[in-house]
């Protein structure tokens, strides 16, 4: 059974408050304050002269594990929500493996999930080490630069900042097992993303929604069992909402991260999860959702179930 045998994640001390962004943003003094107030979004997490492979490095650097199971890190997945990222012929990903000495690993990019691909890397970590021997692990990155104004902003929803997480992928494990993965692709939003946010912001709790239930079920569990859920961090008026709808306590979903440093791509999930470990929200047994949503060519929306 897949695993999470250790996280890492690295966000930058440097904090720039919403009003500071309006500029490169594009955002007038009503939009500010409608993240600010209603979104509950503050402050951006940014990394200043910093590359992609400067973020990767930074949440690698903090495995202390690694070190000593680097011969075991059969596979390694940069988990992106931006299909390109860097400019040809740099390659982020073959350098952090060469600096780390892990060139002999397998290493690739998952996309096309968008902000939800982390979960997506997990779960395709999870098939390939079942074709592995029993000690194999794979490693898991996330980390992008706000370098693009589509990479900084999504319109009247949420902000980008800038972080990574690093993740190792056991075959199997005695904590933190993957019990579920559920995944909504709707390709019907290939081009309304954009151009009609209006009909993806009213069809994506309900979306999101099915994706979790889904998630759940598969898990043979009801949605009263899950102790805790790790969302992603776009705003906290979507969580609010979508507990109402889904009957789930509020004060149950992890979003103090929100204010704190916005939605850092694919990163948000493992960001949360560290905060509940150092917090002790997680104690052994409990079982906890995590849940992304993604939005480019199509929309998809993912749920994982695990048990810490």
């Amino acid at each position: 059974m897949t695993s999470l045998e250790a996280v890492a994640t690295y966000l930058p001390e440097h904090r720039v408050p919403l009003e500071e962004l309006a500029g490169e943003l594009d955002l007038t003094p009503m939009q500010v304050r409608l993240f600010r107030r209603f979104h509950k979004l503050s402050d951006v997490c940014r990394a200043p002269g910093t590359t992609p492979l400067d973020l990767l490095l930074a949440a690698v650097s903090k495995l202390d594990r690694l070190p000593a199971v680097r011969h075991r890190v059969r596979y390694v997945l940069w988990a992106r929500t931006f299909p390109v990222v860097v400019p040809y012929p740099l390659n982020p990903l073959d350098t952090m493996c060469r600096l780390l000495g892990l060139d002999r690993a397998v290493a690739f990019t998952v996309t096309h999930h968008a902000c939800a691909t982390g979960l997506l890397a997990i779960d395709l970590a999870g098939r390939l080490l079942a074709e592995s021997p029993p000690d194999s692990l794979a490693l898991v990155v996330a980390g992008e630069k706000a370098f693009t104004y589509d990479a900084r902003v999504v319109p009247e929803t949420s902000v980008f900042g800038e972080g990574a997480s690093a993740c190792l992928v056991g075959r199997d494990g005695p904590r933190d097992r993957l019990l579920a993965y559920a995944a909504n692709q709707r390709g019907d939003f290939d081009d309304e993303v954009t151009t009609d946010i209006g009909r993806f912001q009213e069809e994506y709790q309900a979306s999101l929604m099915a994706a979790i239930h889904t998630a759940v079920e598969r898990a043979e569990l009801a949605l009263d069992d899950i102790d805790l859920v790790l969302p992603h961090n776009v705003n906290i008026v979507a969580w609010q909402r979508l507990c109402r709808r889904i009957g789930y306590p509020v004060d149950r979903v992890l979003l103090d991260n929100v204010p704190l440093t916005a939605h850092v791509f694919c990163a948000d999930a493992f960001v949360n999860y560290q905060t509940a470990r150092t917090r002790g929200l997680l104690r052994p047994g409990d079982r906890y959702l995590v849940a992304a949503a993604g939005a480019g060519r199509g929309a998809t929306f993912s749920a994982m179930v695990f048990e810490h």
